[in-house]
């Protein structure tokens, strides 16, 4: 049991609990999605639900994660991040039950949710209440219509563009301010400022940039879907050039303002840029406890929260294993690259090419990152050294 005191976790001994920095990405119906969308990384773990017609988390072990989470978390804000799949399927009444236990059991602490979402499900119903609840709203959107739909499809193969942009509007119009996530595939890699622009005229204030890496099973390569690394630095440089030049202050783009980060000395927040990972384990809809979003797999299962608390699983030895993988296993061209700092080697699911020394484990995607970061130094470096001065 823990008890607080001017915002700092203590124990029953008084003792103070060191800082448990982590965001679990829920899946309350796990791989369950109402889209097909060819890249998806999630719908092949439809093994997870186990041969059913439809999952969804029951009402204790979804009350059990949210005493768990708000326990385990040793800050004053607690943030819930809801993810799939597609989260919308477990419907309204699950996530007013969510909010409802999660008052429950604040004890004086401000409870905050995210949700990520394709968007198509999206209704007046549902934009009121993530309103009215003051969730934080990510809807996956890959640019305009024609590049958007070459992927992101429905069951039927049908482009799902129009219902994404539906509920993008209704949740603007019921004053939410969506963050949109876009990945960075094959098809879109070669329109940089087209993308950007689009989504610019729709007024997004947050975009995060994902780059699509599928590797091929058992090599050393990836799929003709995935982003060119090349191509996806190019990609990169383009869209800071516009940034810089008009939209600073006006829209967030998360991979910029992670590099600009080392300007001010200040640790990486995105897991795939620190040094060591961990921080984002998941949940499954039954209780299930995985490594990483991107390793669910029977390796990677340390336990179950029906079993074991949350917090003993963040700070089980299994998971510091995983976790320091990362900076252990990173190769020494990477260990002298002159912009590790920004990148840290990535994320360890990209590390599968060989370095030109031979050594195993670069990241797919490093040409491209170096070749960003590289461009962004000049900018990163002045704003650094303006920031050295008025510090004084």
């Amino acid at each position: 049991m823990l008890t607080w005191f001017m915002g700092t976790p203590k124990n029953i001994n008084g003792e103070d609990i060191p800082e448990r920095a982590f965001q679990v990405f829920v899946k309350p119906v796990g791989s369950q999605c109402n889209l097909n969308c060819s890249y998806c990384y999630y719908l092949p773990h439809n093994h997870l639900v186990k041969k059913r017609n439809h999952v969804l988390m029951t009402d204790e072990v979804l009350e059990t994660y949210i005493f768990q989470h708000i326990q385990a978390t040793t800050e004053s804000l607690v943030f819930f991040s809801w993810h799939g799949g597609e989260p919308l399927l477990a419907g309204i009444d699950f996530y007013r039950k969510a909010c409802s236990m999660q008052r429950k059991y604040a004890n004086g602490k401000t409870i905050r949710n995210g949700i990520q979402t394709n968007g198509t499900l999206l209704n007046e119903q549902w934009a009121e209440f993530l309103a009215q609840e003051r969730f934080m709203v990510g809807i996956s959107m890959d640019g305009p219509p024609e590049l958007h739909d070459r992927f992101r499809k429905t069951k039927d193969g049908r482009g799902s563009f129009k219902s994404v942009l539906s509920g993008f509007d209704l949740l603007v119009m019921h004053g939410l301010d969506p963050e949109i996530l876009c990945v960075i595939n094959a098809e879109n890699e070669g329109y940089p400022l087209e993308v950007y622009r689009f989504f610019k005229h729709l007024g997004v204030s947050y975009l995060t940039f994902i780059p699509l890496v599928e590797q091929l099973p058992g090599e050393p390569r990836a799929s003709e879907k995935s982003v060119n690394p090349e191509i996806f630095g190019t990609f990169l440089c383009a869209i800071f050039d516009e940034w810089v030049a008009h939209d600073i202050g006006k829209i967030k783009v998360q991979i910029f303002e992670e590099a600009l980060r080392t300007a001010f000395n200040q640790e990486h927040t995105l897991c795939i840029f620190k040094p060591v990972c961990g921080g984002v384990p998941v949940v499954e809809y039954n209780g299930d406890f995985y490594s990483c979003d991107h390793f669910v797999q029977e390796t990677h299962k340390l336990g179950n929260i029906m079993q074991e608390q949350l917090e003993n699983l963040i700070d089980s030895q299994g998971q510091k294993v995983f976790g320091q993988a990362k900076s252990e296993a990173l190769p020494d061209y990477c260990r002298k690259c002159e912009v590790l700092v920004m990148c840290n080697g990535e994320c360890m699911k990209n590390r599968f090419l060989y370095s030109p020394e031979g050594e195993p484990g670069l990241n797919y995607l490093c040409m491209g990152y170096r070749s960003f970061f590289n461009h962004c130094r000049p900018f990163i470096e002045a704003v650094s050294k303006q920031f050295r001065t008025t510090s004084l």
